[in-house]
């Protein structure tokens, strides 16, 4: 969780447009912005690597200070990539209070798949949920939530009411229509038997054409 928080300085900007982000970025900088909190939204930039690291070690919490003013609490409420080389291309903060629950993204792991008899078994595991709503304190919200999948079985199906969360953190994904996880029979096996299946239904058109063919020949042969 993150229950300390990390401080970034960024700089406000006036310039707007793709141009002028297309300059920032080619210098090292993030162009963003940052709003909420009552006040009026501001445009940023921030150190690319700054950035980087900032968000790396933060959790859900940053200290923001724009041109060395006095810091306030931010979340990252959503940021842009690039396609390709996945860097930060444009990042959005909301201005938030410690002291009042807000509500957030968190992404969904699954630990302990290849030790489940399952998987073992050459079975297959497919996440169906990566990502939970959840709501709680800035400095409660974790990094992830995570869930334990080593005793699944072939057939299993996990849902959300089975997922433990932290304390403090109350999940908004329906729980119990939510499916967090199956464990499904070998594909390869399924495959092989519709194969065969498929194979088995084209031997015997072949054959009942044949069939059909060597009745014709006969009964033109005996009229003959």
């Amino acid at each position: 969780m993150a229950n300390t928080t990390t401080k970034l300085n960024v700089t406000s900007r006036s310039a707007e447009g793709s141009r002028a982000a297309r300059r920032l970025r080619r210098s090292g900088r993030v162009p963003g912005i940052v709003y909420g909190g009552g006040a009026e939204a501001v445009g940023i930039e921030a150190d690319a690597r700054e950035l980087r690291l900032a968000l790396a070690a933060s959790g859900a919490v940053l200290d923001l200070s724009v041109d060395g003013a006095k810091a306030t609490p931010v979340v990252l409420k959503e940021s842009q990539r690039h396609p390709v080389r996945g860097q930060t291309t444009h990042v959005d903060l909301l201005r938030v209070r410690l002291d009042e629950k807000i509500r957030a993204t968190v992404p969904l792991e699954l630990e302990g798949a290849e030790e489940s008899p399952g998987v073992k078994e050459g079975g297959v595991l497919e996440q169906i949920t990566r990502e939970l709503e959840v709501e709680a304190l800035p400095t409660a919200i974790p990094e992830s939530i995570v869930h334990v999948v080593s005793e699944m079985d072939i057939g299993d199906t996990i849902i959300l009411s089975a997922v433990t969360v932290p304390e403090g953190v109350v999940v908004l994904n329906d729980l119990e229509e939510t499916v967090v996880a199956t464990l499904s029979p070998p594909r390869l096996q399924a495959e092989s038997t519709e194969e065969i299946e498929a194979e088995t239904e084209v031997v015997g058109e072949v054959a009942a054409e044949q069939d059909g063919e060597g009745g014709d020949a006969e009964s033109s042969s005996g009229g003959e």
